[in-house]
């Protein structure tokens, strides 16, 4: 079995574990007492990078960075990610950082207050992207239950000017010009908590995920509701049907087949516990028009784990690897796409995110 590493990002520290030979190992926690709400690991130059989005009650949140898979970590003198004073906004945490798929150098940080930052050096200083701050509809943007976040930054490899990313609750807005101007990019994205349950902006989108045969195509996890786009955004259609709940918070695609995504549903807005207090994950091969639970190997009977919008990933292997933590703190890991499951941790604190890669 290929060498995978597994970040686990928990409300009191960042978990690191590998799976050597079949056998996984952990250990930790780094940032002890920090919330871990963002972790990424950049591949691109061989030797993976580490960047964490820490958040310590004491000295307030900040980007971290390692070369050593986690032996050693780099804090940048000055905050990396930090609101210039004329916004009069303060920085309250680092939902995303997100290494771009099309250039090499480029890692982009999505935060709260729901803004988006891009860094040329590897993630070690960042700069506002002011006309998505600047954006017409920004006043009228209104936090979730979470916050005013922008937690989902997407990359096209083939072209570094679009990226599309995502806030709750504004919903989704697109670039194609490397930021210089955005769109709101939400029609059929449902808003039912709202007195019009189709606007422009304001959905509370929580994941996007894109396929990985066709860029075009992305899966979406809303605050009710499942959606696929087969134009990059542009239009949504809803593939929640068979699912138990279209309520939850993570979604994921394969790392390598078409058509292929996985998401956690849960009951509902008024009741955050798995869909029928089961603890499954829902696959379609088929693009939505279909999905079957996926449960060998999880926990049986009631179950109340809540796996939040970033607690469900793959690796970059095929079969691949899937992982998901909940609230728990247990960690489930999958080398079959997801047809067989194991428990690699438990007794963690309150999981928030989790990351993979195939290393070595």
């Amino acid at each position: 079995m290929a060498e995978v590493l597994l970040t686990v990002g928990t409300r009191k520290g960042l978990f690191i574990g590998r799976r050597r030979a079949g056998v996984w190992e952990f250990g930790g926690p780094h940032f002890n007492a920090e919330a871990i709400y963002s972790i990424a690991i950049d591949t691109r130059r061989g030797t993976p990078r580490l960047l964490v989005g820490g958040d310590s009650a004491h000295w307030g949140p900040s980007v971290f960075h390692s070369d050593d898979l986690g032996a050693s970590w780099t804090e940048p003198a000055k905050p990396a990610v930090k609101f210039p004073k004329d916004t009069g906004a303060s920085l309250e945490r680092v939902w995303q950082l997100h290494p771009s798929a099309a250039e090499e150098d480029v890692v982009w940080a999505g935060t709260e207050p729901a803004a988006l930052y891009r860094s040329e050096d590897r993630g070690e200083s960042f700069e506002l992207v002011r006309p998505l701050w600047e954006h017409p509809t920004r006043s009228k943007w209104v936090p979730g239950g979470g916050g005013e976040g922008l937690h989902t930054i997407l990359t096209d490899a083939r072209d570094p000017g679009s990226i599309t990313v995502a806030v709750s609750t504004a919903g989704v807005f697109r670039t194609q010009d490397g930021g210089q101007t955005w769109a709101p990019s939400n029609s059929g994205v449902s808003a039912v908590f709202l007195p019009d349950p189709n606007p422009e902006f304001g959905q509370c989108v929580h994941k996007v995920t894109r396929d990985a045969v066709d860029p075009d195509r992305l899966y979406l996890q809303n605050h009710w509701g499942v959606f696929r786009s087969d134009d990059a955004g542009a239009k949504w259609v809803d593939i929640g049907s068979g699912l138990p709940s279209d309520f939850g918070f993570a979604a994921a695609a394969h790392p390598h087949r078409g058509d292929t995504a996985y998401v956690f549903p849960i009951n509902a807005d008024a009741d955050r516990v798995p869909a029928g207090r089961r603890c499954r994950v829902y696959r379609t091969t088929d693009a939505g028009a279909s999905w079957e639970p996926l449960s060998a190997g999880l926990p049986e009977g009631d179950h109340y784990g809540t796996v939040l919008r970033d607690a469900l990933c793959t690796d970059d292997l095929d079969p691949a690897g899937v992982y998901f933590g909940n609230r728990n703190g247990e960690v489930f890991a999958s080398a079959d796409d997801g047809d067989s499951w194991q428990q690699v941790a438990s007794h963690l604190p309150d999981v928030l995110c989790v990351r993979a890669a195939a290393i070595g």
